[in-house]
């Protein structure tokens, strides 16, 4: 066994720093002792062949002293605790060599200890043994008191040798990035460590309460303990109200859950983590109001599956322009004339067919791949305006609005890529919109306005999208340079059942034409919708009951067509 091994640290790697001073047969327990400056620990050596294990050092203050110099393997299973017997039995098991050994054991008469080691060539094993206390901090979160990830899985490992039934459930902390926002890490962190004591409190330590991400926690319980009722004491220990330097916060969790049973086929431990953070995962995404947290299950390895698969065909889909705008007609309610369109990406797989926005859009923000997707819709956006003003005069002022993604307004370059379009294709001002959500701009009102002003300098119409879903401040959007709002969607189909809908739409036209901006209402599904915007003084509707978005060569047509007809044809029922 000739494998460079770390540095001599107990904290580190013990076993293979003994391992290896064994296997050379120079094995002095108390000269290594002292090079690993161990006055609390003592070094030991199994041999199943003979039956024999010994061990060397401060065996004494550890309760091992019974042991002797030499001892059996009955000797010591009678030194340990009944419950950890099946902990003692896979610590003795003979494995294959250069397999690692990290076992807990609780001895009679003595403290709990932590045995560490490596299984050698010749069929021995050696390691370290030392109180838990001197390995505890490689094993705690230092901020909860908890078990880590590393720690929670090295007892969930030699826990699942015992024949029983498990069930590990993971929990998420929602919300975390928001509370680092508003709160500032420090007082968030408070908020961490609040709930790792919640979570030591509401079950015992032989459950293994683990701190095991950032924003994570898990517990793993012996289902004829209480396992089936771990999920409920876990929330109701959690979402309960905090009150951290003088803010209440309502913690809410996405949990998961996996059972698994121990014994010889037991699944490794890390392995049964992942399923259950796989089904914290089916959670988020289940429905809003399902019942309970998802169980694992194959459909979840499927969906894991795909997702990987998808991850990698949209980074390629990026490069091979697979990505493709799709334009929205927005017509002039008074006149029934095509104005303008809305730009919408859509990915034309080329196995899949047609995939859904909803379904890579989330994706490409989280894999960092938005700022590319905005980049390739200002480009299609842009030339395809100038073709179709090019090829229908009559269509007049014409123009394509496109969305910025969340955080693309901070783009550095943005303003100059936006002119530099504006000038290549000859586009007079105003004629390339862009479309940013109130939740963009009051991240940093003042930042926004900024980049807003030097975006209409440079020739692009600007539109505040979702208008009455956030929470912007009236002062800051009398300063702000937009020249359109856009009602959102949900107002507007709602307006002829709901008194309230009509209220708002009616207070943001109103609000629109005292401040100069024209206004378009987003989901139009039939003329008796458009009749009444137009009645209310809305100036655009877009929606289902004119067209979906169309791929360029359908837009084109309904454009034409539109043109010989006088106007856009519009659904008279849904």
């Amino acid at each position: 066994m000739n494998r460079e091994v770390g540095p001599a640290s107990l904290a580190d790697a013990p076993g293979r720093e003994l391992a290896a001073v064994a296997y050379r047969g120079d094995w002095d327990a108390f000269e290594v002792l002292e090079a690993l400056g161990g006055g609390d620990a003592a070094l030991w050596i199994w041999e199943p062949g003979r039956d024999r294990l010994r061990v060397a050092g401060a065996a004494r203050s550890l309760g091992l002293g019974p042991l002797g110099d030499e001892a059996t393997s009955a000797v010591v299973t009678a030194l340990t605790q009944p419950q950890d017997l099946a902990l003692l039995e896979d610590l003795l098991r003979i494995r294959e060599a250069g397999a690692e050994v990290h076992a807990r054991l609780r001895m009679r008469g003595g403290p709990t200890l932590v045995w560490r080691g490596a299984w050698l060539d010749d069929g021995r094993a050696a390691g370290a043994v030392a109180a838990e206390a001197r390995f505890g901090p490689g094993d705690v979160d230092r901020l909860t008191g908890l078990l880590d990830r590393p720690g929670f899985l090295a007892r969930a490992r030699a826990a699942l040798q015992s024949p029983e039934v498990f069930e590990l459930v993971a929990a998420d902390l929602n919300r975390l990035r928001r509370l680092n926002e508003a709160l500032g890490h420090e007082r968030a962190d408070l908020v961490l460590a609040a709930l790792g004591a919640r979570l030591a409190a509401a079950f015992p330590p032989e459950f293994l309460p683990a701190r095991i991400g950032e924003d994570e926690f898990a517990i793993f319980v012996p289902r004829a303990v209480g396992g089936s009722g771990a999920v409920e004491t876990l929330r109701t220990a959690l979402e309960q109200p905090l009150r951290i330097a003088g803010f209440d916060i309502f913690p809410t969790l996405t949990v998961g859950a996996v059972e698994a049973r121990g014994g010889p086929d037991a699944p490794e431990a890390a392995e049964l983590l992942r399923r259950a953070e796989l089904s914290v995962e089916a959670t988020r995404n289940a429905a809003p109001g399902a019942a309970g947290p998802s169980a694992y299950g194959k459909a979840l390895e499927m969906d894991s599956l795909s997702r990987l698969a998808l991850e990698a065909d949209l980074r390629l889909a990026i490069t091979r322009g697979e990505l493709q705008a799709y334009y929205q007609p927005v017509v002039r309610l008074e006149t029934g004339r095509v104005a303008g369109f809305e730009a919408l990406v859509r990915w034309k797989h080329p196995k899949r067919g047609l995939i859904p926005p909803d379904e890579f859009l989330p994706l490409a923000q989280e894999m960092g791949l938005m700022i590319e997707v905005g980049r390739q819709m200002l480009t299609q956006a842009s030339g395809q305006l100038a073709a179709w003003r090019g090829r229908h005069p009559s269509a007049g002022a014409l123009w394509v609005s496109v969305n910025l993604s969340p955080g693309e307004i901070e783009r550095v370059g943005l303003v100059e890529e936006v002119a530099e379009l504006a000038r290549r294709h000859a586009l007079p001002s105003g004629a390339l919109k862009l479309e940013i959500t109130e939740s963009d701009i009051m991240r940093d009102p003042d930042a926004a306005a900024e980049v807003l002003h030097r975006l209409r300098a440079a020739g692009a119409g600007l539109a505040l999208d979702d208008f009455g879903t956030g929470f912007s401040s009236l002062s800051y959007l009398t300063r702000l340079p937009f020249h359109t709002l856009k009602i959102d969607r949900y107002f507007v189909m709602t307006m002829l059942s709901n008194e309230g809908s009509t209220k708002i739409v009616r207070s943001v036209t109103s609000l629109g034409r005292d401040l100069d901006m024209e206004v378009v209402a987003e989901g139009v599904e039939n003329a008796a919708m458009a009749e009444a915007l137009l009645k209310l003084g809305c100036d655009y509707g877009q929606g289902f009951g004119y067209s979906p978005a169309l791929e360029p060569t359908g837009a084109e047509v309904y454009l034409h067509e539109s043109l010989l007809d006088g106007k856009a044809p519009i659904r008279t029922r849904s």
